[in-house]
């Protein structure tokens, strides 16, 4: 346990003094979440290094820097509604439910999904709502209700050349997306701000490598795998 301490020190000074995260609220977020809890056992040690970690159904957990980049990004204060697209193990999710009001989150893996919820119930989130589905859709009216306009959209894994329409549709006016954009090896994190119902604008941040955007209709997954390989 002292050596996840003292690797969780270094990784916050790294932070702060080489990737330049400013926002102390993002950093407290980061420290306050054990990383190691929502990754394999087998490594569990490797949880505070600056790297993305393999987790079930062929899926990665992000390198703490990325995810501290793509949140601080969001520029979230605690009245913003949240929608994240690719849940994975909740590790995102979780700091971003710190950082803000409420938090959707869609995942395609029942499995991946299943973990995650374990976790949040284990560490108390009140403010997270998760659901199993395509997340190329944004997220469903569900018993005639509708949650969007979204604050922010965050996406955890790659789209081809540009967001899926739906989630450029759900985003409210003002409000901010941020998503990984293109193919494998081509892929640029990409910061959205949604101008008008008919208009919005982008700026590319860092090169990024994420695992693709994935509908869950089979023919068109396939497709997309044919394409991303």
């Amino acid at each position: 346990m002292s050596y996840l301490i003292e690797k969780k020190k270094q990784l916050l000074k790294s932070l702060r003094e080489k990737t330049g995260i400013k926002d102390e609220r993002v950093l407290a977020a980061i420290e306050s979440v054990p990383r190691e809890r929502f990754v394999m056992g087998h490594l569990q040690h490797e949880a505070w290094n600056d790297i993305a970690l393999p987790i079930e159904e062929g899926q990665t957990i992000s390198q703490p820097s990325i995810v501290a980049i793509m949140t601080e990004a969001l520029e979230l204060t605690d009245r913003h509604k949240v929608l994240e697209i690719g849940t994975g193990s909740g590790y995102q999710a979780m700091i971003l439910s710190k950082l803000c009001r409420r938090v959707y989150t869609i995942e395609r893996h029942k499995p991946l999904l299943d973990t995650a919820e374990r976790l949040f119930r284990e560490f108390k989130l009140g403010n997270v709502t998760t659901i199993c589905a395509d997340g190329t859709k944004g997220w469903p009216k569900i018993h005639g209700m509708e949650q969007h306009p979204f604050d922010r959209i965050i996406v955890t894994c790659a789209a081809k050349d540009a967001p899926p329409p739906a989630l450029i549709d759900q985003l409210a006016i003002g409000g901010i997306m941020i998503i990984p954009i293109g193919p494998p090896g081509e892929q640029m994190l990409r910061i959205y701000k949604k101008e008008s119902d008919e208009a919005y604008s982008f700026r590319n941040l860092i090169p990024v490598r994420f695992v693709p955007l994935l509908p869950n209709d089979p023919k068109k997954r396939e497709a997309a795998e044919v394409e991303a390989a």
